[in-house]
């Protein structure tokens, strides 16, 4: 049973939540226009290109609760839709381009994309991949490494929960998340290790910039970690989230593990990088519907069944902030259409070909519902 201070510093923690996106045409070729389609719609709204033209990301303010969070993403994805259709093209939450592509090697505006891609050759155009990254504030470094230390365990069920990369290149990968394979090429992405001080941190960030593996600090791409511009704790380990119901679920769930993890008397448990790495590919093969280490035991158990726990255990402190109706119907919507890897094969399966997969990112992209409270 959690503690009313616990419930407490769950309802005082901040949240945010930024979402890449990609812009196609009607046959799923990639539409190189993401500078453009965000030019006139910038203003009040926090869009930015990314690292390829074909590319559009969105960040909402400081959100304190499901239904602000559900909202400022709703919103950013409406603008989003908006300035690409005005480029002739449809705005998608995949996690990978699900065409096969002829050509990707536009890079976006900016001389720092263009040093990364002189910087790590062209494997950058192997497979352009789309992310969510969920921030949660707190008080310090120290206190955000300690913090990842805590969701170092949770990465395979985070990145379970919100797969959304079955195709790739025209084809069935055979992953729920084949982009978590595909951004693990980079030298300084994956789980990071376990940290005991920030002078720690920093001499490893040190050693990934003296060796090249990261261009800048920016580029030290862990699936958990410090933000380099905020103060906060960023968990950056799952796609693009098919709709936003399910991107305001894992930012509710990021804030409520953040929330363990400050109140947790111990430190939290030395689990092997290279053991959480196995588990993400575990996740990454099987999504959803498949099984990852537990947590707390290391026992492998269904993801279902520790997503479930998890908002048992925090049903309390989500009711007090109006917020328990929502993730649970969400969560039970989850369970039953599965995660955003299985529904995309269900529409090839039902209309007999990528265009259906393509036509169903379109639509759930925008579609979203009214958050209870």
């Amino acid at each position: 049973m959690r503690n009313k201070e616990n419930q407490l510093a769950t309802q005082g923690l901040t949240v945010g939540v930024e979402e890449e996106f990609l812009l196609v045409d009607d046959k799923g070729g990639l539409v190189y226009q993401g500078p453009e389609a965000i030019a006139d719609h910038e203003k009040g709204a926090d869009l930015k290109t990314e690292m390829m033209r074909c590319q559009v990301e969105s960040a909402t303010g400081i959100c304190r609760g499901a239904k602000e969070i559900r909202d400022e993403l709703a919103g950013l994805r409406e603008q989003l839709a908006r300035g690409a259709q005005e480029q002739g093209a449809t705005l998608i939450a995949c996690g990978t381009a699900t065409h096969g592509q002829p050509d990707i090697s536009t890079i976006g505006p900016g001389t720092r994309y263009h040093r990364i891609a002189r910087h790590v050759g062209k494997f950058i155009f192997g497979g352009v991949t789309c992310g969510c990254h969920v921030h949660v504030g707190v008080e310090d470094r120290s206190t955000a490494l300690a913090v990842a230390n805590h969701l170092r365990p949770w990465l395979p069920t985070l990145l379970a929960l919100c797969a959304n990369s079955a195709f790739h290149e025209g084809e069935d990968t055979g992953y729920a998340s084949v982009r978590h394979l595909l951004w693990g090429r980079w030298p300084s992405a994956g789980p990071p290790p376990y940290m005991d001080s920030p002078d720690q941190y920093e001499e490893i960030v040190q050693g990934l910039l003296a060796t090249g593996a990261a261009m800048d600090r920016k580029m030290v791409y862990w699936d958990v970690r410090p933000s380099e511009a905020q103060p906060t704790v960023e968990i950056r380990v799952s796609d693009v989230a098919g709709t936003v119901e399910e991107a305001t679920l894992l930012a509710v769930l990021v804030r409520c593990l953040v929330a363990d993890a400050l109140a947790a008397p111990e430190p939290a448990p030395r689990v092997p990088t290279e053991i959480i790495r196995a588990a993400q590919w575990r996740a990454a093969r099987e999504g959803l519907a498949g099984e990852v280490p537990d947590p707390a035991s290391g026992a492998l158990r269904p993801v279902r069944s520790i997503v479930g726990d998890l908002v048992r255990d925090h049903a309390a402190e989500l009711r007090a902030t109006g917020e328990l109706e929502f993730v649970e119907s969400t969560l039970n919507w989850l369970n039953h259409n599965g995660d955003g890897a299985h529904r995309q094969r269900e529409a090839y399966a039902r209309t007999g070909g990528l265009d259906g997969v393509l036509r169903l990112l379109a639509e759930q992209t925008s579609l979203s519902q009214t958050v209870p409270g």
